[in-house]
């Protein structure tokens, strides 16, 4: 393993590759496949701080962290400095061993409740959040943010001092702006920066697709570990190759076609488990697709794949690309270009 492994307050992390919080996409079964798959540590899906909406399917279902061996990192997203507050006490007493305040997400229906990316334009807003939340709860407190709202106001620095006298144990920084979204390439100029001023961890993300990209931002921004978000999308994998870069300068050979059919096909068995059979299937779609289109030529299997209305249609589908003489079996696990 990899010497001098960041901490989070008591936790030290299992690596340097950390699973970023994707809505929508890091649910409790994908978190439970990248941390066996390597990640150091794995963030939830963002929960939302007013806790008026926790009632949903959807927000009981993010809330519910059974079975997740720690440190259990819960993020919660909100433009209220009392109701984060509160948001992270109660998910303290569910369980929760990190709290990660949420101040990164570009999407326009969380940045149009001032939340998310946008609270970056709010400086006094961010340090009371900041503040209270750390005070609120005895585990330890992490952000995420940005590198600003626009080009014309690059303030991660600023905001990055301000969580450090705030008692924040650890930030992540994506290398772009609110107004970038996830267009153009990171920047990882501002992330050296910070870290260059700060003495808590700093975790680097955006656009970590590789071990060798892993290696070169780690390098460049000196951070200590790097997130990775849209990479793991039907890659889990990432997570073990990253980390065994890192360690030993080799590439890992790429996943076998056993491998690949075992994983996919517990995937699609936990998600009909977990949300029965009409969402289940609707998800696997999503998580399933993202496996096919990585492999190349495979966006015609993920097209064929999304067409499917039900478990046993799915269930039959996958057996089929796994059966030997099928090209699926003999793919590289390369993804695609």
């Amino acid at each position: 393993m990899v010497s001098g492994l960041p901490c989070i307050g008591p936790h030290r992390l299992a690596g340097r590759v950390i699973l970023a919080p994707m809505a929508g996409i890091t649910d409790r079964l994908f978190r439970q496949l990248c941390r066996k798959l390597g990640a150091g540590l794995v963030v939830s899906e963002m929960v939302t701080a007013d806790k008026r909406l926790w009632h949903t399917p959807k927000s009981r279902l993010r809330l519910d962290h059974s079975g997740e061996p720690g440190p259990r990192s819960v993020q919660i997203a909100g433009g209220d400095a009392a109701m984060l507050a509160d948001a992270a006490r109660v998910n303290a007493d569910n369980g929760a061993e990190i709290i990660d305040i949420n101040m990164g997400c570009p999407a326009k229906k969380v940045c149009n409740k001032a939340a998310g990316s946008a609270l970056m334009r709010d400086e006094a807003l961010v340090a009371d959040i900041l503040e209270r939340v750390v005070s609120a709860v005895e585990i330890p407190v992490t952000l995420k943010i940005r590198t600003g709202w626009c080009d014309q106001t690059r303030n991660a620095l600023t905001i990055a001092r301000m969580a450090e006298s705030a008692g924040i144990a650890a930030l992540s920084v994506h290398g772009r702006t609110r107004e970038q979204r996830y267009q153009g390439q990171a920047e990882y100029d501002t992330i050296a920066r910070i870290k260059s001023e700060l003495s808590i961890p700093v975790f680097a993300n955006g656009d970590i697709d590789g071990p060798e990209k892993a290696h070169q931002v780690l390098a460049y921004t000196g951070a200590d570990a790097v997130m990775v978000g849209r990479a793991a999308q039907g890659n889990p994998w990432i997570f073990r190759e990253i980390e065994h870069y890192l360690e030993s300068g080799n590439f890992l050979p790429p996943p076998t076609a056993v491998e690949r059919a075992d994983v996919m096909t517990d995937h699609l068995e936990a998600l009909y488990a977990l949300y029965g059979e009409y969402m289940g299937v609707r998800i696997a779609r999503k998580h399933i697709g993202w496996y096919l289109a990585c492999a190349e030529h495979g966006e015609h299997w993920r097209r064929e794949f999304n067409t499917l209305e039900h478990c046993d249609e799915q269930q039959r589908y996958l057996k089929e690309l796994f059966a030997e003489n099928s090209p699926f079996a003999h793919i590289d696990g390369t993804r695609a270009a």
